[in-house]
């Protein structure tokens, strides 16, 4: 018996990577009457058979668990948005953040394009989500800039990277492991809009302990949190809530709200505020549609 991670489902197959080698593997029939699921990312036990096959018979307990995407044991959200072309959408942003917060998972942030945007706007940008803790980068992938930093982020890590089409997802994945080839989206000079070229999830080793996976989908994921817990993933309304005139305040239409006169201040940025309202109405409506 051997242990692998699994990097690939396709059809009822699962490739199962062991020291650099991949083997195509079956999961024991047993599984579906235990209601057993095998995902890409799964640390799991397997039986060879010969060479290049074998028979997964055990999963090891995971770490963490995406929906939609459906992949395990990720540790690591890079979001990759551009700063132009595709234009910059703050509300998917803050919401693909909070879907990694929610799932447990922490977010960093990379902008893309940085050659085309001055270094005041650059960093007015990135202080929205370093002032929230959150690590960001910009980079301008084609120039070289800033990919050695992102390396180093992701590095002893199992990454995905969530963002747009468009992004500049697979220009950022070959400039870290130019092997690869991968094809994460691109934007149609056309239309100038994302065209999705990922259709499922794989997972790629970059080196011995660091690993990357397209995740389409994790952008449009359904926030899975009740409206009245939102608030705790938004890491930059935990200190001025404090100071809220209600326990239960959810900074939305409460007076004396400690947030409300943090955003009225310039301390919490509008365009993250602005995100909240809007996830926490779209999350209201859901809960009053279900009753």
């Amino acid at each position: 018996m051997a242990e692998g991670r699994v990097v690939r489902a396709i059809s009822g197959f699962f490739d199962v990577s062991d020291n650099g080698l991949v083997r195509r593997c079956r999961a024991r029939g047993v599984f579906k009457k235990q209601g057993v699921t095998v995902l890409v990312g799964d640390i799991v036990m397997y039986d060879p058979i010969g060479t290049k096959e074998g028979i997964i018979t055990s999963v090891l307990p995971r770490q963490s668990e995406l929906v939609r995407p459906p992949i395990a044991n990720v540790n690591h959200v890079l979001v990759v948005f551009a700063f132009v072309t595709p234009d910059l959408n703050f509300l998917m942003l803050d919401k693909t953040i909070t879907a990694a917060l929610i799932a447990g998972v922490e977010p960093s942030v990379v902008f893309t394009k940085a050659d085309l945007v001055d270094e005041e706007t650059a960093q007015r940008t990135c202080a929205i989500y370093r002032d929230c803790g959150i690590r960001t980068l910009a980079i301008a992938t084609k120039q070289g800039t800033g990919v050695d930093a992102v390396r180093e982020l992701m590095s002893g890590r199992v990454n995905v990277v969530a963002g747009p089409s468009g992004a500049g997802k697979s220009t950022l994945a070959n400039a870290l492991s130019p092997g690869l080839q991968l094809q994460m989206g691109e934007v149609s000079e056309k239309i100038g809009r994302g065209k999705q070229t990922t259709r499922h999830v794989e997972l790629f080793q970059l080196d011995e302990d660091t690993w990357l996976a397209d995740a389409p989908g994790f952008s449009q994921l359904q926030l899975n949190v009740e409206s009245r817990e939102l608030k705790r993933y938004f890491p930059d309304f935990t200190e001025p809530a404090g100071t809220c005139a209600y326990r239960g305040c959810m900074h939305v239409d409460e007076e004396g709200c400690g947030v409300k006169a943090q955003v009225d201040s310039g301390r919490i940025h509008r365009s993250r505020y602005d995100s909240y309202v809007q996830m926490y109405q779209e999350l209201r409506e859901q809960e009053e549609n279900m009753y």
